[in-house]
């Protein structure tokens, strides 16, 4: 004769709660996971969200000898046809996006207040894993097949947009100013002005590894520039406590352009303009 196996009520009890807590884990779970999914695309939908704000956020993309970049360009409420406008390129630092340039700069409401239109092209990450643009890769011409492409994209937008060619000029942050000074100097004549934030002059490094050691401030432009006329004008911004890309990058920029163009450095001067803190100009 068998008998049936009977389970205690405390076992009883045991496997319920057991049960429940599964049950509970599991959909604690299965909302978490949906959380850090849901905060996931979220964040990366982010770096390619436009700017909010009056005005369009065009996409397009042009083909170059360094193959496709795609770019943005923010144009001005009520811009007309028949009418030309200054043209500002911004070139993006490493790891960032076209529109996260755009964010962090607050670039298009300087656009719309002082009517000008802004294009950012973006880097490909199949052409560089961090997003930067290859400033340094002149050895094996990677350099320059990138620049004439980025010159590709700025002439479509001066084919299809309302552009006066003669008032483009060019910004960018950390490698976006090296490559902006590297297409100046490429290009003299088509630009009206350059602003480096935190770049590199151009010739200080030809491959990835003479880059970390000219970011350092350890390596110097192998030539000087071309004597030139036609050089844009030059501005640059970088910060003593750059621990990135060495502060004397802005210096040796300021003087491979002034040697250029035949300029020589005055006496320093410091001064001090009410409470701001004091500066050394040099003229």
């Amino acid at each position: 004769m068998t008998r049936k196996a009977t389970r205690s009520p405390l076992a009883k009890a045991v496997q319920k709660a057991t049960r429940s807590l599964t049950r509970k884990v599991f959909k604690a779970g299965s909302k978490a996971m949906s959380k850090a999914v849901s905060q996931a695309v979220e964040a990366v939908s982010a770096t390619y969200r436009p700017p909010r704000g009056a005005g369009d956020w065009i996409a397009g993309q042009a083909i170059g000898p360094a193959g496709l970049r795609r770019f943005h360009l923010f144009r001005p409420p009520g811009v007309r046809n028949d009418e030309r406008l200054p043209l500002l390129v911004m070139l993006h630092g490493c790891g960032q996006t076209a529109a996260q340039f755009a964010h962090s700069t607050r670039m298009n409401g300087i656009a719309l207040r002082e009517r000008f239109l802004v294009l950012y092209p973006e880097q490909d990450r199949t052409a560089n894993p961090q997003g930067c643009w290859n400033w340094y890769d002149t050895r094996s011409r990677h350099a320059d097949a990138e620049a004439a492409t980025l010159l590709a994209a700025i002439d479509q937008v001066c084919l299809l947009y309302p552009v006066d060619r003669e008032a483009v000029a060019l910004a960018g942050i950390s490698a976006g100013a090296s490559m902006a000074a590297l297409l100046a100097i490429r290009h003299p004549t088509r630009f009206r002005a350059v602003a480096m934030h935190s770049g590199v002059p151009p010739g200080s490094a030809h491959s990835a590894a003479t880059a970390l050691a000219a970011m350092r401030g350890r390596r110097t432009a192998s030539a000087p520039l071309p004597q030139a006329d036609g050089l844009p004008p030059l501005l640059v911004i970088h910060g003593r406590a750059d621990h990135v890309v060495a502060a004397a990058n802005g210096r040796a920029a300021a003087e491979q352009w002034a040697a250029a163009a035949g300029a020589r450095a005055a006496a320093p001067r410091r001064m001090q303009r009410g409470a701001r803190p004091p500066r050394t100009r040099t003229e």
